[in-house]
């Protein structure tokens, strides 16, 4: 731009034919601007640049050789060996898509695991109660909220502590259980819903709409124990029965001893050992009382020594399950009145 302004100027002299007159105005800086530029010399300054950027300009780099084709296959051994391991993995994610969003663990599972979790997905309990009906079946995903506020409300309960301890405890039993919902297959959380029975003015009986009514946790090897178990220890590798909570305002409507035998029907179904663990508190006299009648005998008893540690003292349980072809035929509802009487007929 500054190389231009002398050009302009000389330019405007040589053309004029009163010098002494356009002398004057051709000078003043405020006049000499880009527009006074004749046409031909500003086209022929643009050609200009554009042969000079032209000419400046490398060369286009050649194009790279093209990759070198790809080796043919050794023997026919290898591509055998490569068609059976992918069909075993298209095998091995079909059968992992037909689990629901809700149960999936977001971790690599085996194909044995991944039958495990689809039967454990198809798991039903049913019951007729006298005042209702029961379902006993797996905790989904979106049901984990509900089930860790009836956790919370009842180990409040359990450990006589204030109201306001209820949103800590919910914190911490949410945590535990997104820890125990990924040791899936190998542990599982049930939860059981129930619907009461109302009759209409016409006299026919109709059903509310479920509740969730009770959760419990099962354990089936060692892969899903607990890795701080309460004392007395019972064997990791056995399953064990455990965190049985009833809604309070549905308690004695045998809600507690279905949940307990839909675990063991679920334990039964899943093929492992026999022997089948809990643990109850020595002042829990109803669910000590629940326990006996189903079969389990105390093995061994906390020391006096827990007591330093500001712990009840416990009692560790055995029941061995008897091979059934149907479990469900004994499970026994009602209260416990009607328990007691059917329990001394099985064992008569």
């Amino acid at each position: 731009m500054a190389a231009a302004i002398p050009f302009s100027v000389s330019l405007s002299l040589s053309s004029d034919s009163q010098p002494s007159k356009r002398l004057p105005v051709s000078l003043t800086s405020s006049n000499l601007q880009l527009p006074f530029l004749s046409p031909h010399k500003s086209l022929h300054f643009s050609s200009r640049s554009r042969v000079s950027s032209k000419c400046s300009s490398p060369s286009p780099p050649p194009p790279p050789p093209p990759p070198p084709p790809p080796p043919p296959p050794s023997s026919t051994t290898t591509i055998t060996t490569t068609t059976t391991t992918s069909t075993e993995t298209s095998s091995a994610s079909t059968t992992y898509s037909y689990l629901e969003d809700s149960y999936k663990t977001g971790r690599f599972l085996s194909n044995e695991e991944i039958e495990k979790l689809n039967a454990l997905q198809d798991f039903r309990y049913y019951q007729q109660l006298e005042t209702g009906s029961m379902c006993v079946r797996l905790m989904r995903l979106e049901e984990m909220d509900i089930t860790v506020k009836l956790l919370a409300e009842s180990f409040v309960e359990s450990m006589v502590l204030p109201i306001g301890y209820v949103s800590l405890l919910r914190y911490l039993v949410k945590q535990y259980l997104v820890e125990r919902r990924a040791a899936m297959p190998h542990a599982v959380t049930l939860i059981g819903f129930y619907k009461a029975k109302q009759e209409m003015d016409t006299g026919e009986e109709m059903e509310d709409l479920e509740e969730l009514a009770g959760t419990v946790e099962v354990c089936f090897d060692k892969r899903g124990a607990n890795t701080s178990p309460p004392t007395p220890t019972s064997p990791k590798n056995a399953p064990y029965i455990c965190n049985m909570a009833v809604k309070g305002s549905l308690r004695r409507r045998g809600i507690g001893w279905n949940l307990l035998k839909a675990s063991e029907e679920l334990i039964s179904q899943m093929g492992s050992m026999q022997d089948v663990y809990l643990h109850c508190r020595m002042i829990d006299s109803a669910p000590f009382n629940m326990y006996t009648k189903a079969g389990y005998n105390i093995v061994k008893t906390d020391s006096l020594w827990v007591l330093l540690m500001l712990q009840r003292r416990k009692h560790l349980m055995c029941k061995k399950l008897a091979v059934l072809k149907n479990p469900s035929e004994l499970d026994i509802p009602g209260s416990d009145t009607k328990l007691s009487s059917q329990l001394d007929m099985l064992k008569s």
